[in-house]
């Protein structure tokens, strides 16, 4: 049946298929299967001049073993410092990573931010998080190149040593609302300027003017708010 494991009975047929010459489609065709399927159990065994029935089923066979006998990937890290359970540690990682990626981050960035929030020092090397997440290290770099383009994240160099680490503070949640404001003062700019262009008594200009209404309302409401953090900060660190 289509979808299920090719049968020995069904290298055999292809086999003999390839030996008359038919394409892929017309072995498929003859077996009930779709022509893809064929192609690629010819390509990874041997090419059309290659083919063997025998040593396919043998080679498939192999593969299923090696599949089976694959560890199990290591368990997860969690933070067991201050008495914490490592378990309860790595369920609110992932909780938060989830809800990073439910506002629109990136699932890679959202687990590496979330790693890193949940640590004490706020700190950690790319082979941490290699570690820790079980990624490889060409993901992390990419990753953290996209962080800190968000300002996000902050890269240093380790003391004493070639290393870099990469840094999340108390301030993260500062910086990404002032990149917000400032994301927001230039959509509402270029709403302006589109409903200057296309007519604010238009359909569409009347669509941009109210964007840019509500933006820069927002955009004092945000205002406002980061005033008060600050006055607050100060008035803590007096």
């Amino acid at each position: 049946m289509p979808g299920d494991r090719l049968t020995d009975e069904d290298r055999q047929h292809i086999a003999a298929g390839l030996a008359e010459g038919l394409g892929f489609t017309e072995i498929g065709r003859r077996l009930g299967r779709p022509g893809s399927t064929i192609m690629r159990e010819v390509a990874r065994n041997g090419g059309p001049e290659g083919y063997r029935a025998q040593r396919a089923q043998e080679a498939t066979r192999q593969r299923a073993r090696r599949r089976r006998q694959a560890k199990p990937p290591a368990p997860p890290i969690g933070d067991s410092s201050h008495g914490r359970d490592p378990q309860a540690v790595q369920d609110i990682t992932q909780a938060f990573a989830t809800l990073l990626e439910q506002q629109g981050m990136p699932r890679m960035a959202a687990r590496v931010l979330a790693c890193l929030h949940v640590t004490d020092s706020g700190i950690l090397t790319a082979a941490d998080l290699v570690q820790r997440l079980r990624v490889s290290p060409a993901s992390i770099s990419q990753t953290v190149a996209l962080l800190e383009q968000q300002g996000l994240i902050k890269r240093e160099r380790a003391p004493g040593g070639r290393r870099e680490r990469y840094v999340v503070d108390d301030d993260l949640w500062v910086r990404s609302t002032l990149a917000a404001l400032r994301m927001n003062e230039s959509l509402a700019a270029h709403s302006q300027r589109a409903a200057d262009v296309l007519g604010a008594a238009t359909p569409a200009g009347a669509r941009f003017g109210l964007a840019a209404q509500f933006l820069l309302l927002v955009n004092e409401s945000l205002g406002q708010v980061m005033r008060q953090w600050q006055e607050g900060q100060a008035d803590r660190q007096s």
